[in-house]
Parts: structure tokens; C-alpha cells; sequence
């Protein structure tokens, strides 16, 4: 039942505004017990709703009527389960920069940007990006970009006037990927939902932009490594680590430890996650008037906004 409630949860709380698709296939699978009994065959943290769907995708499972995506499934099942024991849900989503930027643009340059769970690094590029918040429009110094990011907005915004100067990017995951490998690149865009053409479209343009001028990815865990990358990262610079949806990953206890370890760093601590994974933020928020995904957006543990997921929104409630 808790599998089930997953892949309903999935549905209608995350994939509901985002992919009527995925909707409908998180209702599918929910009351499909067969489709069930296969994918609890897997670990725990591999039943992810996201990591299958797009397991099943790279292995050809893309029928749209359910009777024969189901049937795909099981036909496929042995090389889906092999792809999802070896990838992660690391959803790349340049869109977060979006969300990101009025942080960031508030604080002194020029900045070392570090990202934990930095997956292939496309949010260490906020600089080279364009954005249109309502009527507002920045863009790169050079020109507009090629990635345009649309945010909707409510509250007092702190838009920025001009972007900031970046100039340094590095970042720490478990499994990195290449922007310029073509089989990562196969990966980021199966983890895209159905139906979102725009965000493909946005993933490919980003990964040219991260392949032409590569960060600095570290393999390990974040609460090994994070130390290491702020005190490598230029003196003359403001050091901002940030993370987006990645420490709901992590075990409640590792959260702590590294929330524990970046507060005392010489370092800005941006994070961007789920509504109840900072419990040290929960009890800082106004009340949330939708069921949908938001993420909390908070600077040095103070909590300033709910963001969309994907960076599509940016409700702010904490100081202009």
C-alpha cells in the first residue's frame, strides 16, 4: 500500500500541473498490483515514481494507452530494473536558476558558486542565462541567451538589475554527469516528463553552454567534499553554496550534519528544497495555499520564498 500511495502521491501532488501524462500514469500504476509487485522488487530508494517512468522510457516503454505501456514494462523489465539500479533521479533543471538568481544577485561579487548534488552543473551557470520575471527582462552582458527562463512572481521580488558576476563554479554529486557525454545527455532528457517540450529544448541549450566551458564536478558525498571546494574556491570571491531538491535524498541525520557543517563555513548557504526536508525551516513558514510541489527557498537558513519546482514560480514572503 505505502508503493501505491507513492505513485498516487506522484500524480497528483507533483506530476498533476507538470505532465497530464505522467498524472495518468501515477493513477495506473497505483491500482496496478502486478505493475507493483515488479518495481518493489527494487530497493527502496529505486521505486522512486520519476527514476522508473524514465528507466522505462530509455528502454523503449513509451506506449501512451496503459494496456501497452504496461505490457512494455513487463516485457522490458529486466533492462529497465538494470537502469534503474544505475542512474539517480538527478534531474538537471537549469529552470531553478530563476529562482535562484534574486538570492544570488543580492550578494557581494564577484561569487564562487559550489552546488551539492550538482548532478551535470547547469544551475552553476546563472550568469549566462536570460530571464523574464513578468515585464522585467535580464539578460547576460553579451546578449540574450539561448536559455530564456520564465518565472511568475508574487510578493516583493528582489529582481535584480543586472546579473551577477561569476567566477568560479564547482560542485560535488555521488554520480556526475557530462553535459558533453551524449548517453548523460540521453539520461537528463528521459528524466524530463512527457509532454514538456519547452524544458528539452531548455536542457539542450544548457548542456551546450556547461560543455563548452566545463565546472568542476567532484565524485563523493556531499558532506565529505563540501569543505574542501569552499577553502579551494578564490579568497578574493563570495562563496555561495546552494543545492536544489537534493537533500531530500539524504538520511535525516546526514541533513543535519550538513546543515551543522555549512553554517560554520566560510561560505553563503542557498538551499532550495521540499517544504518539510530543512525541519529547521518548517516552523518559519506562512501557510501554503495549494497541494501542489513547492520547494522552500531560504539564505543562511532563513527561509525567503516557495518556489516551483522546477522554477516556473517564485512566491516571495520573506524581506524586499
Amino acid at each position: 500500500m505505502e508503493l501505491a500511495q507513492r505513485f498516487r502521491d506522484f500524480a497528483l501532488r507533483e506530476a498533476r500541473d507538470n505532465s497530464p501524462l505522467y498524472r495518468r500514469r501515477g493513477l495506473d500504476i497505483s491500482t496496478d498490483p502486478e505493475v507493483l509487485a515488479l518495481i518493489a522488487r527494487l530497493p527502496t530508494e529505486k521505486q522512486q515514481p520519476n527514476l522508473i517512468l524514465a528507466a522505462a522510457r530509455v528502454n523503449g516503454a513509451i506506449a501512451v494507452p496503459y494496456s501497452e505501456f504496461r505490457d512494455q514494462l513487463r516485457e522490458n523489465w529486466e533492462a529497465i530494473s538494470a537502469t534503474a539500479l544505475r542512474r539517480r533521479t538527478q534531474t538537471n533543471e537549469a529552470g531553478r536558476a530563476a529562482t535562484l538568481l534574486p538570492v544570488l544577485a543580492r550578494l557581494p561579487g564577484p561569487l564562487s558558486l559550489i552546488e551539492v548534488g550538482a548532478s551535470a552543473g547547469l544551475c552553476l551557470y546563472p550568469d549566462r542565462f536570460s530571464y523574464r520575471y513578468g515585464t522585467a527582462a535580464l539578460d547576460p552582458s553579451d546578449g540574450p541567451s539561448p536559455v530564456v527562463l520564465t518565472c511568475e512572481t508574487t510578493g516583493a521580488v528582489p529582481i535584480p538589475a543586472r546579473l551577477p558576476q561569476v567566477v568560479h563554479r564547482a560542485g560535488v554529486d555521488l554520480h556526475p554527469l557530462d553535459a558533453g557525454d551524449s548517453e548523460d545527455r540521453q539520461w537528463l532528457s528521459a528524466l524530463i516528463w512527457p509532454g514538456q517540450h519547452e524544458r528539452q529544448a531548455r536542457l539542450r541549450s544548457a548542456c551546450e553552454i556547461a560543455a563548452a566551458d566545463p565546472p568542476t564536478i567532484v565524485t563523493g558525498d556531499l558532506n565529505e567534499q563540501v569543505s574542501e571546494l569552499v577553502h579551494a574556491a578564490p579568497k578574493d570571491s563570495t562563496v555561495v553554496v546552494f543545492h536544489s531538491a537534493v537533500l531530500r535524498y539524504l538520511s535525516p541525520q546526514a541533513r543535519t550534519t550538513f546543515r551543522a557543517t555549512v553554517l560554520e563555513l566560510p561560505c553563503h548557504w542557498i538551499s532550495q528544497e521540499g517544504t518539510g526536508v530543512l525541519t529547521s525551516l518548517v516552523d518559519r513558514l506562512p501557510p501554503l495555499d495549494t497541494d501542489a510541489a513547492r520547494m522552500v527557498l531560504a539564505l543562511d537558513d532563513v527561509p525567503l520564498a516557495f518556489a516551483g519546482p522546477h522554477g516556473q514560480s517564485l512566491d516571495w514572503f520573506g524581506p524586499a
